[in-house]
Protein backbone atom coordinates (compact mmCIF):
# COMPACT_ATOMS: atom_id res chain seq x y z
CA UNK A 1 0.00 0.00 0.00
CA UNK A 2 1.77 3.73 -1.13
CA UNK A 3 2.02 5.99 1.81
CA UNK A 4 0.12 9.34 2.04
CA UNK A 5 3.08 12.07 2.52
CA UNK A 6 1.26 14.71 4.86
CA UNK A 7 0.97 17.63 2.06
CA UNK A 8 0.81 20.60 5.21
CA UNK A 9 4.05 18.91 6.71
CA UNK A 10 7.06 20.81 7.04
CA UNK A 11 9.85 18.40 6.43
CA UNK A 12 11.22 16.91 3.33
CA UNK A 13 13.64 14.00 3.58
CA UNK A 14 17.02 13.77 1.28
CA UNK A 15 18.18 10.32 0.83
CA UNK A 16 21.82 10.23 -1.27
CA UNK A 17 21.85 6.96 -2.76
CA UNK A 18 23.89 6.88 -5.49
CA UNK A 19 27.04 5.67 -3.77
CA UNK A 20 28.72 2.59 -5.12
CA UNK A 21 29.47 0.88 -1.79
CA UNK A 22 33.37 0.61 -2.11
CA UNK A 23 34.04 -0.23 1.99
CA UNK A 24 30.96 -2.30 1.68
CA UNK A 25 32.57 -4.24 -1.21
CA UNK A 26 31.34 -5.95 -4.58
CA UNK A 27 27.67 -6.29 -5.46
CA UNK A 28 26.46 -3.06 -6.37
CA UNK A 29 24.98 0.34 -5.19
CA UNK A 30 24.70 0.04 -1.28
CA UNK A 31 21.18 1.48 -0.79
CA UNK A 32 20.08 -1.48 -3.17
CA UNK A 33 21.90 -3.97 -1.37
CA UNK A 34 19.01 -6.69 0.43
CA UNK A 35 18.58 -6.28 3.93
CA UNK A 36 16.01 -8.99 5.49
CA UNK A 37 14.96 -9.74 1.55
CA UNK A 38 13.91 -5.82 0.39
CA UNK A 39 17.11 -3.26 -0.21
CA UNK A 40 17.65 -0.87 2.21
CA UNK A 41 16.78 2.07 0.47
CA UNK A 42 13.21 0.59 0.58
CA UNK A 43 13.38 0.08 4.48
CA UNK A 44 14.79 4.02 4.62
CA UNK A 45 12.11 4.96 3.02
CA UNK A 46 9.24 3.06 4.21
CA UNK A 47 9.89 4.17 7.68
CA UNK A 48 10.56 8.06 6.47
CA UNK A 49 7.06 7.41 4.96
CA UNK A 50 5.88 6.99 7.57
CA UNK A 51 6.84 10.09 9.84
CA UNK A 52 3.86 12.38 10.22
CA UNK A 53 5.77 15.70 9.26
CA UNK A 54 7.37 14.68 6.24
CA UNK A 55 5.57 16.01 2.95
CA UNK A 56 8.38 15.08 0.53
CA UNK A 57 11.30 12.82 -0.08
CA UNK A 58 13.94 13.08 -2.70
CA UNK A 59 16.29 10.25 -3.21
CA UNK A 60 18.96 10.95 -4.94
CA UNK A 61 19.95 7.31 -6.77
CA UNK A 62 22.83 6.08 -9.34
CA UNK A 63 22.04 7.93 -12.44
CA UNK A 64 22.07 4.59 -14.06
CA UNK A 65 19.16 3.18 -12.07
CA UNK A 66 17.08 6.26 -11.73
CA UNK A 67 14.37 5.08 -13.53
CA UNK A 68 14.65 1.13 -11.82
CA UNK A 69 14.70 3.02 -8.55
CA UNK A 70 11.80 5.03 -9.39
CA UNK A 71 9.76 1.78 -10.00
CA UNK A 72 11.05 0.54 -6.80
CA UNK A 73 9.82 3.49 -4.39
CA UNK A 74 6.45 3.47 -6.34
CA UNK A 75 4.63 1.41 -4.51
CA UNK A 76 5.73 2.47 -1.12
CA UNK A 77 5.25 6.85 -1.23
CA UNK A 78 5.26 9.38 -3.87
CA UNK A 79 8.99 9.56 -4.08
CA UNK A 80 11.01 12.52 -6.06
CA UNK A 81 14.38 10.45 -7.67
CA UNK A 82 16.31 12.31 -9.23
CA UNK A 83 20.56 11.42 -10.26
CA UNK A 84 22.83 11.37 -8.01
CA UNK A 85 26.72 12.38 -8.16
CA UNK A 86 29.91 10.82 -8.06
CA UNK A 87 30.42 11.87 -4.39
CA UNK A 88 27.72 12.31 -1.47
CA UNK A 89 28.12 15.88 -1.17
CA UNK A 90 26.90 16.09 -5.04
CA UNK A 91 23.92 13.89 -4.26
CA UNK A 92 22.45 15.76 -1.72
CA UNK A 93 23.17 19.03 -3.53
CA UNK A 94 20.86 17.22 -6.70
CA UNK A 95 18.33 16.11 -4.51
CA UNK A 96 17.70 19.28 -2.51
CA UNK A 97 17.75 20.92 -5.71
CA UNK A 98 14.48 18.81 -6.42
CA UNK A 99 13.08 19.55 -3.26
CA UNK A 100 9.34 21.42 -3.80
CA UNK A 101 8.80 24.59 -2.46
CA UNK A 102 7.18 24.17 0.95
CA UNK A 103 9.16 22.78 3.08
CA UNK A 104 11.55 24.81 5.72
CA UNK A 105 13.05 21.40 7.66
CA UNK A 106 15.40 19.34 5.52
CA UNK A 107 16.70 16.01 6.78
CA UNK A 108 19.80 14.24 5.30
CA UNK A 109 19.02 10.41 5.98
CA UNK A 110 21.30 7.41 4.97
CA UNK A 111 19.57 4.96 3.40
CA UNK A 112 21.93 2.19 4.89
CA UNK A 113 20.57 3.41 7.86
CA UNK A 114 17.70 1.80 7.02
CA UNK A 115 15.89 1.03 10.11
CA UNK A 116 15.77 4.27 11.69
CA UNK A 117 12.41 4.51 13.19
CA UNK A 118 9.63 7.04 12.57
CA UNK A 119 10.26 8.40 15.69
CA UNK A 120 13.70 9.52 15.07
CA UNK A 121 12.39 11.71 12.34
CA UNK A 122 9.97 13.68 13.95
CA UNK A 123 12.43 13.92 17.03
CA UNK A 124 15.45 15.36 14.87
CA UNK A 125 12.56 17.59 12.67
CA UNK A 126 11.15 18.81 16.18
CA UNK A 127 14.64 19.93 17.29
CA UNK A 128 14.64 22.26 14.14
CA UNK A 129 11.43 23.57 14.46
CA UNK A 130 12.04 24.24 18.04
CA UNK A 131 15.08 26.71 16.97
CA UNK A 132 17.96 24.70 16.04
CA UNK A 133 19.28 25.73 12.30
CA UNK A 134 21.30 22.28 12.47
CA UNK A 135 20.80 19.37 14.57
CA UNK A 136 22.33 15.25 14.39
CA UNK A 137 21.64 12.47 16.07
CA UNK A 138 24.62 10.62 18.42
CA UNK A 139 24.95 7.89 20.03
CA UNK A 140 28.44 7.24 22.52
CA UNK A 141 31.44 5.95 21.48
CA UNK A 142 31.53 2.35 23.06
CA UNK A 143 34.42 0.62 21.26
CA UNK A 144 38.11 1.13 22.39
CA UNK A 145 39.40 3.81 20.19
CA UNK A 146 43.46 3.88 19.61
CA UNK A 147 45.24 6.99 17.79
CA UNK A 148 47.97 6.09 15.54
CA UNK A 149 51.00 7.77 14.00
CA UNK A 150 52.22 8.17 9.61
CA UNK A 151 53.53 4.60 10.74
CA UNK A 152 50.47 2.78 12.14
CA UNK A 153 52.06 2.46 15.21
CA UNK A 154 49.93 3.01 17.91
CA UNK A 155 50.93 6.29 20.24
CA UNK A 156 47.74 6.23 22.78
CA UNK A 157 44.31 5.58 23.67
CA UNK A 158 41.52 8.10 22.94
CA UNK A 159 39.35 8.93 26.21
CA UNK A 160 36.18 8.39 24.44
CA UNK A 161 34.01 9.67 27.14
CA UNK A 162 33.68 13.02 24.66
CA UNK A 163 33.31 11.23 21.73
CA UNK A 164 29.88 10.26 19.87
CA UNK A 165 29.25 8.59 16.39
CA UNK A 166 27.65 10.60 14.11
CA UNK A 167 23.97 9.04 13.08
CA UNK A 168 21.32 9.99 10.35
CA UNK A 169 18.79 11.35 9.78
CA UNK A 170 20.69 15.06 10.03
CA UNK A 171 18.14 17.15 10.10
CA UNK A 172 18.77 21.44 9.22
CA UNK A 173 16.60 24.69 8.18
CA UNK A 174 16.24 24.90 4.59
CA UNK A 175 18.30 28.45 4.21
CA UNK A 176 21.52 26.93 6.40
CA UNK A 177 21.81 23.59 4.43
CA UNK A 178 21.76 25.51 1.12
CA UNK A 179 23.64 28.11 2.04
CA UNK A 180 26.18 25.33 3.40
CA UNK A 181 26.11 23.68 -0.21
CA UNK A 182 26.37 26.87 -2.00
CA UNK A 183 29.55 27.64 -0.79
CA UNK A 184 31.23 24.09 0.07
CA UNK A 185 34.62 23.99 -1.32
CA UNK A 186 35.79 21.20 0.19
CA UNK A 187 34.20 17.23 -0.30
CA UNK A 188 32.96 16.22 3.36
CA UNK A 189 31.68 13.09 4.70
CA UNK A 190 28.27 14.30 6.00
CA UNK A 191 25.89 17.32 5.50
CA UNK A 192 26.98 18.57 9.23
CA UNK A 193 30.53 18.94 8.49
CA UNK A 194 29.56 22.00 5.55
CA UNK A 195 26.91 23.52 8.11
CA UNK A 196 29.71 23.48 10.66
CA UNK A 197 31.91 24.87 8.33
CA UNK A 198 29.70 27.84 8.22
CA UNK A 199 30.04 28.74 11.73
CA UNK A 200 27.03 26.55 13.14
CA UNK A 201 27.27 24.42 16.24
Amino acid sequence: MTAQLNPRGDVAVLVPAAGAGVRLGGGGPKALRHLGGEPMLVHAVRRVAAAPSVSAIVVAAPPSEVDAVRSLLAPLAPVIVVAGGAERQESVAAALAAVPEGPDIILVHDAARALAPPSLVESVAAAVRAGSAAVIPVLPVVDTVKEVGADEVVLGTVDRSALRAVQTPQGFRRSVLAAAHASAADSLTDDAGLVEKQGYR
